[in-house]
């Protein structure tokens, strides 16, 4: 044949040539873009524009991308090509505007094998599965307290808990970290589980350990790397093996709780989550919607994964801006003294009257930033965003620190600003642009317990301690930036007041 003669006729070095231009050739033609696509910048073949990205704060490497390109433009990770969309009114426009369109997740190599392939859990489904999931997980938590006087309560007494392990520390310097895991991962098993754990449950403690490291890789430059070469680093060592390993042992630990209702199941009487998710097993017979064992044991990871890290990262960069500022949390304590004392414990009927109190914590999840980027959404059809044509099938990431910190919504978007939520008579006022928890139908079906908790937890500490650090400690904002962005490991000392 006329090619195979050619071929044999090459030498080496016009085989390489021959192979390059190839390649430079193939990439063109598969990542060409369709007329009127988002700008960005120019993308290396094969490559992408993986060195047009911060590992550390990628975050930030995004946001001036914006600056230079606009609030919609393109970028590629490897083969892989998405749309960043940025600031309020963008973001607003693709998660609530066009809700029904931005709806779905992409699909993912590192999702897919966390999930082994299963599709499921309630971040990662889609279509009718994931619509059944929620209602389903929305209405159960709900009729386990999710957002009523009972939930409030559970989190009242885990104040309790959480006042006493600081305690004591004898006013000696501690890790606030382990100590809000624990608390806050307490509320998610009385939900889920029916029960909370001892601080010192070497079993509970394991688990919470899996559940950082995992969302921490899950935010790394190794799960960037796994999302757009997963051929390659399936063979390769590396972080990114941990994050499924990971995965396995928090699904074993749940799988065991499982196990354990099924042992003492009253479908009369269901106690939790899991309870009420093996009843549905029995009587949903419809095999796409998700109710089996396995699909059980993702749910339930999701929810701890979200529930958790979130909530306890939060307080966290609570304390840090506290103290950084302690003519604020003096301001805090002088409002809480007034209004509920030393003595009782807070209840969300405080709020309406403390609304400097409740500036600051939105104001910490606000410069708290705690889920910078957010999960990828796709395009069910062809739409527009920003005048920018985007085709079916496209992925978007919504850049939630872009929202954060927009200098057309925020007046001092950079500083730790309580004034953000009050007006000149010193009254609360709500920000539509505050959005930590995402928005449009996949916002964090967790969102109400999360602002519950902040806002007791909070009271409850600053009621009961001082909180500072010892001279000649330095705390940093810049944080480390996973999945969700925590703060660098630190130690407080907390006086009782």
């Amino acid at each position: 044949m006329w090619l195979d003669s050619f071929l044999l006729s090459l030498d080496f070095k016009s085989i390489a040539l021959f192979l390059v231009l190839f390649i430079l050739i193939a990439d063109y033609v598969k990542n060409r873009n369709p007329p009127n696509y988002p700008p960005g910048p120019r993308a290396l073949p094969l490559l992408g524009n993986f060195f047009d990205s911060d590992p550390k704060f990628p975050h930030l490497s995004f946001f001036k991308l914006a600056e230079i390109y606009g609030n919609v433009f393109s970028f590629r990770f490897g083969s892989e090509k998405l749309v960043f969309v940025c600031g309020y009114k963008m973001v607003k426009e693709a998660l609530v505007n066009q809700a029904d369109i931005f709806v779905d997740r992409p699909f993912s190599p590192m999702a897919d094998r966390f999930y082994s392939s299963t599709g499921g859990g309630l971040f990662m489904s889609n279509g009718e599965k994931w619509k059944k999931q929620r209602r389903f997980a929305l209405s159960t938590l709900r009729s386990f307290g999710l957002g009523k006087g009972t939930m409030e309560q559970c989190i009242r007494e885990e104040i309790q808990y959480l006042q006493e392990e600081i305690q004591s520390h004898k006013g000696e310097p501690f890790r606030p970290a382990g100590l809000f895991n624990n608390a806050v991962s307490n509320i998610i098993c009385q939900l889920v589980m029916g029960k909370r754990f001892d601080y010192s449950d070497d079993r509970f403690q394991t688990m919470l350990h899996y559940l950082t490291e995992t969302l921490y890789l899950q935010g790394t430059i190794w799960a960037q790397l796994y999302e757009s070469f997963a051929w390659l680093m399936k063979l390769l060592p590396g972080p990114h093996n941990r994050m499924f390993e990971d995965g396995v042992k928090i699904h074993e630990f749940i799988s065991e709780e499982v196990e354990n209702h099924k042992k003492d199941l009253e479908p009369s009487n269901p106690r939790d989550y899991i309870d009420s998710f093996i009843i549905e097993m029995k009587n949903n017979k419809d095999s796409d919607a998700g109710f089996d064992e396995t699909n059980l044991a993702y749910c339930a990871m999701d929810l701890f994964l979200a529930g958790t890290e979130t909530t306890s990262t939060s307080l966290q960069w609570t304390l840090i801006y506290l103290i950084k500022h302690p003519e604020v949390q003096e301001k805090v304590q002088e409002e809480i003294d007034s209004v509920i004392g030393q003595n009782r414990l807070p209840t969300m009927a405080d709020r309406a009257n403390l609304p400097y109190t409740d500036a600051v914590v939105h104001e910490i999840q606000r410069i708290g930033n705690i889920v910078p980027l957010n999960g990828m959404r796709m395009a069910s059809k062809d739409t527009t965003l920003g005048g920018y044509f985007i085709p079916k099938g496209t992925s978007i990431m919504p850049l939630l620190h872009s929202v954060l910190f927009d200098k057309t919504e925020w007046e001092t978007p950079d500083m730790f600003n309580p004034g953000h939520f009050l007006d000149k008579d010193g009254k609360f006022i709500k920000r539509d642009s505050l959005l930590p928890f995402s928005a449009g139908k996949r916002v964090c079906l967790g969102e109400g317990l999360a602002k519950m908790e902040l806002f007791l937890f909070i009271v409850g500490l600053l009621q009961k301690f001082s909180f500072y650090v010892l001279d000649g400690e330095e705390l940093r904002t810049d944080g480390v930036t996973g999945t969700i962005r925590v703060p660098h490991p630190f130690k407080v000392c907390a006086k009782v007041r």
